[in-house]
């Protein structure tokens, strides 16, 4: 593959799963290459990788899919919730669609939980998995089990965080980057994709439900049952200092069920692949 292809603008892609629900993707590199299946974080979209991946297109076709509710993708029809293990129904009929026998999956925080998951319940079809920030799901160790169940039907199942409208994108940018500490300058390719154009602004296109507590989550132990199902060679990306919600101890308990992975540490924060993509592209490809 050549530098310009590499580089050049992604295209975007619908793929239809089922009447009620379509999702998007953002494509890099030559149909050719060998298929790099990417999922981004909670409330993020495929702007998430929109400096890793022309890096990772001179080796794969890079898709980055929009999950269910995220960045263009459709909303869950009125009256579904949002469940961890529907999302990994929904990137494994997403890989169908688009004709994957055998790829590699990437995630991110959210996405790596999922790819995680999906790499579990088909280890067949995957060539490698690359987990930045993330290596299953949020886990439940009982503490909050029933408070959490209780927040979660305490109200409508349709609501959700009320939709801010923004005078314009920067203002949007300047409240993600306060939120989740990213740049301003890296937090815009995902901000501009994530904003639909309204009278008077713009607004998120993400799903409001999406804010809503879970009602259940997987106990600690189902999923490092789950995980060392893994069967692909892995490799964990996690920021140095540690994400609070994923501290060492958890973390290295759930990676002693990886029968094949390496863990690597990186100065920075939450979102590795925005902050040091050149670092983060040599990781990948120095695996392979």
């Amino acid at each position: 593959m050549n530098e310009h292809t590499a580089e050049a603008a992604p295209v975007e892609q619908r793929i239809v799963l089922s009447q009620h629900l379509s999702l998007t993707a953002l494509i890099w590199g030559d149909a050719g290459a060998p298929p790099l299946l990417a999922l981004h974080g909670w409330l993020d979209n495929a702007g998430s990788f929109a400096l890793l991946a022309p890096k990772l297109a001179r080796r794969f076709r890079v898709i980055a899919l929009e999950l269910p509710g995220h960045g263009h993708s459709g909303h869950l029809p009125a009256g579904i919730s949002y469940h961890f293990v529907d999302y990994v129904s929904a990137v494994l009929s997403a890989a169908d669609a688009l004709g994957l026998e055998r790829y590699t999956l990437l995630g991110h925080s959210l996405g790596a939980g999922i790819a995680s998951l999906a790499a579990a319940a088909v280890p067949q079809r995957l060539e490698h998995l690359f987990l930045i920030e993330g290596l299953g799901p949020l886990g439940d160790d009982g503490t909050h089990t029933l408070r959490r169940f209780r927040d979660a039907y305490a109200a409508p199942a349709s609501s959700g965080k009320s939709l801010r409208v923004f005078a314009n994108v920067n203002q949007a940018v300047s409240t993600r980057t306060l939120a989740s500490g990213l740049r301003a300058d890296l937090a815009r390719p995902i901000v501009e994709r994530g904003l639909a154009g309204i009278a008077g602004g713009y607004r998120w296109r993400s799903d409001p439900r999406l804010t809503r507590p879970s009602a259940l989550r997987l106990a600690e132990e189902q999923i490092r049952a789950l995980l060392a199902g893994i069967e692909a060679p892995t490799s964990l990306l996690l920021s140095r200092p540690v994400t609070p919600y994923l501290p060492s101890a958890m973390m290295q308990a759930r990676a002693r069920q990886v029968p094949n992975i390496a863990v690597t540490h990186l100065d920075g924060g939450h979102h590795l692949h925005l902050e040091h993509p050149d670092v983060v592209a040599a990781w990948l490809l120095s695996t392979l």
